[in-house]
């Protein structure tokens, strides 16, 4: 992973608290906490490479064990622009989670512990989701916490081609796919211009 040594050291951190607290609850699959780094932490951190956060206000719905929020708040910590991260988490106990997750790598998150139907807008620059929903239902959850010139960055697996044209049926938006670099079946997709068809 190509990131910055104070990152890499907060990662740790993370790994190390994902280990620990996934025995108590239900945070990933147990046989991907071995190989978290790649599975999890990787993956999160490519959505970089699709959209640039710097000064952005940047919100994550459905966060469950932080991925990809907490990831990308903590790659975007201690920059001077860094924005502001908000994870929307509707689990109590994945929240508090995500919340010693923000105060032990030091990286400066905002859990909101509420279902993304029932908070009040929240003016995304950027909103990402990872295994949430098919894409039609996350525009609906998106639609109204997106600002104008907003994007989304979603990753799929094998079967989006099938999602974008389920959600054509109902939306206008335009997209475009970028291959994942730890999925070769899989791909991010950066969406913009939503409307309702």
């Amino acid at each position: 992973m190509d990131v910055s040594r104070e990152t890499l050291d907060r990662l740790e951190v993370y790994h190390h608290l994902l280990d620990k607290w996934s025995r108590k609850i239900n945070l990933v699959s147990p046989s991907t906490l071995q190989n978290a780094r790649l599975r999890h932490f990787k993956d999160s951190l490519q959505l970089l490479s699709v959209e640039s956060p710097r000064g952005k206000r940047w919100v994550d719905i459905g966060s469950g064990a932080g991925f990809p929020g907490a990831i990308i708040a903590i790659a975007r910590a201690g920059a001077s622009d860094a924005g502001k991260t908000i994870l929307v988490e509707s689990d109590k106990r994945k929240s508090v989670f995500l919340r010693t997750v923000s105060r032990e790598t030091n990286a400066d998150f905002t859990v909101l512990a509420e279902r993304i139907e029932c908070i009040e807008p929240l003016g995304a620059d950027i909103i990402s989701a990872r295994a949430l929903a098919p894409l039609s239902r996350l525009f609906d959850y998106a639609e109204s916490h997106l600002q104008k010139g907003g994007v989304m960055i979603f990753p799929k697996g094998a079967n989006w081609r099938q999602e974008v044209a389920d959600a054509e049926k109902t939306w206008h938006f335009s997209y475009a796919a970028h291959r994942s670099m730890t999925d070769d079946e899989a791909v991010i997709l950066r969406i913009e211009d939503l409307s309702r068809a």
